[in-house]
């Protein structure tokens, strides 16, 4: 993705997140570019001076990802169950960071370890239990990659913290490219 795409994506949250925090009507964009009408999944994560406030995202989409970045945009700043008693307030808006994960596909492992922190993320599970990390969660947690497995399988999925290594889990890697601003500055 070039700068332009970039800054269209981002403007795109900008304009998500304020208009459902401030009561407006949310208005879902289009696009002739062909990158931006790309099916592919995205996470939008956005926090409050280092502080998480909400991460939303999908691995797969049926729709253009400029659609998909808006949905998530809106998911996040209003649908994150971790911050349902604690939302996004418009006094907070010009203080928070807005980050974008455009996502390659899951490709399913029979290596978990071959992961590489900070360029793979994961998704695990095991029947109907599940969870995911995105690439930069093990570098700012400063995780290996049995750390960033088993800390995934534990605490976001709700599994023994070793089941990443059970045949009968499933242990997906993707990568993202990921970028983002800060809200006041887009």
């Amino acid at each position: 993705m070039d700068d332009a795409q970039r800054q269209t994506l981002l403007k795109i949250v900008r304009d998500t997140v304020e208009a459902v925090i401030t009561g407006r009507q949310v208005e879902f964009p289009k696009s002739d570019d062909a990158d931006l009408n790309a099916a592919c999944g995205c996470f939008v994560t956005l926090k409050n001076q280092g502080r998480l406030r909400g991460c939303i995202g999908q691995f797969t989409s049926d729709k253009p990802l400029i659609e998909l970045v808006a949905e998530m945009a809106k998911s996040s700043s209003t649908g994150d169950p971790r911050f349902l008693g604690d939302p996004i307030t418009a006094d907070e808006l010009e203080q928070l960071d807005v980050e974008i994960s455009v996502l390659s596909p899951l490709e399913k492992t029979d290596e978990p370890l071959s992961l590489r922190p900070g360029i793979d993320g994961i998704y695990i599970k095991r029947g109907c239990l599940s969870g995911c990390f995105l690439p930069q969660v093990a570098t700012e947690a400063g995780w290996n990659a049995e750390q960033f497995l088993s800390y995934c399988c534990e605490h976001k999925a709700g599994m023994p913290a070793d089941a990443w290594k059970d045949k009968e889990t499933e242990v997906y890697l993707f990568s993202a490219e990921v970028f983002g601003g800060l809200f006041k500055d887009i």
